[in-house]
C-alpha cells in the first residue's frame, strides 16, 4: 500500500501535465487571434516573448540552471530561435491576423510531418517506412484541400498562406537541427534564452515596421499577451518539459493532434468560427495522416 500512494500522485501528476499541454497550448491559436485583431502582430509576437523570457530565465536559474559558456551554443541557441519561434511561432502569428484560427491549428499541425521527413536527411537519418510515406502523402493532400477551399473561400489573402505552410517547415528544421546540434546547458534555460533571442528579434522588427503607431492597449490586447507569456510560453512549456522525462516519446507526441482539436473547438465556440465541409474533409485527413506518422515512429522506436 505504501508504494500504490506515490504511483496514484505520479499518474495524477502525469494527467494534469498533460491536460495543461493539451489545453493551454491548443488555446494558444485562439489567443493569438485575439490579440492580433487589436494589436500589430510582429510587435505583439515580440512582446510575448520578451514578456516570458526573463520569467523563465529566473526560473532555470533558481533551478540551478547556468548560461552556455561556449560561442558554439550561443550561435545554436540563436539559430534554433530563429527557425523555431521567429520562423515557425512568428509567421503563425502574423498569419492569424487573417486566417481563422481553427485553420492555422489544423495546417501547423503538419509540423509532425516535416519532423519525419527532415529526420531521414543526413548521415543520422532514417529511412522512411511505407506507413510513414502514407501519412505524409495524405496529411500534405489534406492540407491542400484545406487551404485551397481557405483561398477559394478568399477567407484570407494568398500570402497569409504562404507564411502559414512555411511554419510548421521552419519548426520542424529547427527541431530537428536542436535535436542532432544539443547545447551545453539544460532545456529549460535553452529554452529561456531561445524566448530572449526571439523577443528582441521580433520586437526590433516590429519597430522598424512602425507598428508601434499601431499599438492600441486595448484589454483584449493585454489579456492575450499575458496568457501567452505566462500561460502558453512559460506554465505548459514547463508542463511539456517535464513530461519529456515522465512518458514515452508516443505518448508526449499526442499533442500533436490533441492540440488541433482543441484550437478547433475553442475558435468554433468563442469566435464562432466555422469549418466548410471541404475544410472538415481536410481537417480530418490532416489529423488521421499526424496519428499515423506517430504510430509509425512509435513502431521504428519499439523495433
Amino acid at each position: 500500500m505504501a508504494n500504490a500512494a506515490p504511483r496514484t500522485d505520479r499518474a495524477a501528476q502525469v494527467l494534469i501535465a498533460f491536460a495543461i499541454v493539451y489545453v493551454v497550448w491548443g488555446s494558444t491559436y485562439l489567443a493569438i487571434r485575439i490579440g492580433v485583431e487589436h494589436a500589430p502582430p510582429v510587435l505583439f509576437a515580440g512582446l510575448r516573448f520578451l514578456l516570458a523570457a526573463p520569467l523563465m530565465i529566473a526560473y532555470a536559474w533558481w533551478r540551478g540552471d547556468r548560461l552556455p559558456r561556449a560561442w558554439r551554443d550561443w550561435w545554436m541557441i540563436a539559430v534554433v530561435a530563429v527557425l523555431m519561434l521567429v520562423g515557425g511561432n512568428g509567421l503563425v502569428t502574423w498569419s492569424e491576423h487573417w486566417v481563422p484560427s481553427n485553420q492555422a491549428a489544423l495546417i501547423v499541425a503538419t509540423s509532425a510531418l516535416w519532423m519525419a521527413g527532415f529526420g531521414t536527411l543526413g548521415n543520422s537519418g532514417e529511412r522512411l517506412d511505407r506507413w510513414t510515406l502514407a501519412g505524409l502523402v495524405v496529411g500534405f493532400a489534406g492540407v491542400a484541400v484545406l487551404v485551397g477551399d481557405g483561398l477559394r473561400m478568399s477567407l484570407a489573402p494568398w500570402p497569409a498562406y504562404v507564411a502559414l505552410l512555411l511554419a510548421p517547415i521552419m519548426w520542424a528544421a529547427g527541431s530537428v537541427l536542436s535535436r542532432r546540434h544539443p547545447v551545453g546547458c539544460a532545456p529549460m534555460m535553452t529554452a529561456a534564452l531561445q524566448m530572449a533571442v526571439t523577443g528582441i528579434i521580433m520586437t526590433v522588427l516590429g519597430l522598424a515596421m512602425g507598428e508601434a503607431e499601431q499599438w492600441r492597449w486595448t484589454g483584449q490586447a493585454i489579456g492575450a499577451l499575458i496568457y501567452l507569456a505566462v500561460l502558453g510560453s512559460c506554465v505548459a512549456y514547463g508542463a511539456y518539459f517535464w513530461l519529456v522525462h515522465q512518458v514515452s516519446p508516443a505518448q508526449l507526441g499526442t499533442y500533436a493532434y490533441v492540440n488541433p482539436a482543441v484550437a478547433v473547438l475553442l475558435g468554433w465556440l468563442v469566435l464562432d468560427e466555422r469549418l466548410s465541409t471541404m475544410q472538415v474533409g481536410g481537417t480530418s485527413v490532416i489529423l488521421l495522416s499526424v496519428i499515423v506518422v506517430t504510430w509509425a515512429s512509435r513502431r521504428r522506436a519499439k523495433a
